[in-house]
């Protein structure tokens, strides 16, 4: 074993302390926050929310024309691969940032429609992780993969801890995955991801500050997920030797 994959097992190590460490006090402050910021949106918000997020995730993570970048070489360094993951991540990072401001710059209808932007660009960047990694993302059960990976970044941390648990020992279980994509737990998904992104995406929707808000939250989210990614196919090249 190389002295970078030394490394990443390290790092690895402790993220997944981190991971499962209990909720906080300061994390059980902002549940509550969230819940009451919640309670002040609209119904109406919240199911357009909800709805959008739903089709759009399904439409493009399972849909047949999606098209990502060819796998690089099996015989490529752990080392150099990731060189090219982080780069993507830093690039997706950088295209949500500018989204994020432009349509956090254009009022309330403008930002509703940034959430569906926000969520083609964050899979299109898991799709290509993936490929970087060396798995190959026609295969709907590493779309399944992805999105775990997707719902692992974006939960709350009783929720992380379910789902991680749940990608455990990841390929042992590819023969008892969901037949389709229906007969995962989209309403937990749903819920789970817009609580998450609501205390930071609402605030996009208040003028003047809106632009800045959106860039930097669409900037942060990005950054979370793709990290959140890579410790996901680590932790599953580690486990296959």
């Amino acid at each position: 074993m190389s002295n970078y994959e030394e490394q990443i097992k390290l790092e690895l190590q402790f993220w997944e302390l981190e991971l499962m460490k209990k909720p906080s006090l300061l994390g059980n402050l902002a549940t509550k926050v969230q819940t009451k910021i919640n309670s002040y949106i609209p119904t109406k918000v919240h199911k357009a929310i909800t709805a959008a997020i739903k089709q759009m995730v399904k439409a493009v993570l399972f849909g047949s024309t999606y098209t990502t970048s060819a796998m690089p070489d099996r015989e490529m360094s752990l080392l150099y691969r990731e060189s090219l993951v982080k780069s993507k991540i830093d690039s997706y990072s950088k295209t949500g940032a500018a989204e994020g401001g432009i349509t956090g710059a254009g009022g309330f209808l403008m930002s509703m429609a940034d959430f569906p932007i926000l969520i083609g660009i964050k899979i299109k960047m898991l799709f290509e992780i993936a490929a970087l990694y060396g798995f190959d993302v026609k295969d709907y059960r590493e779309r399944l993969y992805i999105l775990h990976i997707f719902q692992l970044a974006f939960s709350s941390k009783i929720g992380t801890q379910n789902v991680y648990k749940q990608m455990q020992n990841w390929d042992q279980k590819l023969i008892v995955l969901p037949e389709s994509a229906d007969q995962f737990d989209w309403q937990t998904f749903q819920q789970e991801y817009r609580d998450y992104i609501d205390l930071a995406k609402m605030a996009q929707l208040l003028p003047i500050v809106g632009a800045a808000v959106g860039a930097v939250a669409n900037y942060q989210l990005i950054q979370k997920l793709g990290k959140t990614a890579m410790m996901a196919y680590r932790k599953r090249l580690i486990a296959n030797g």
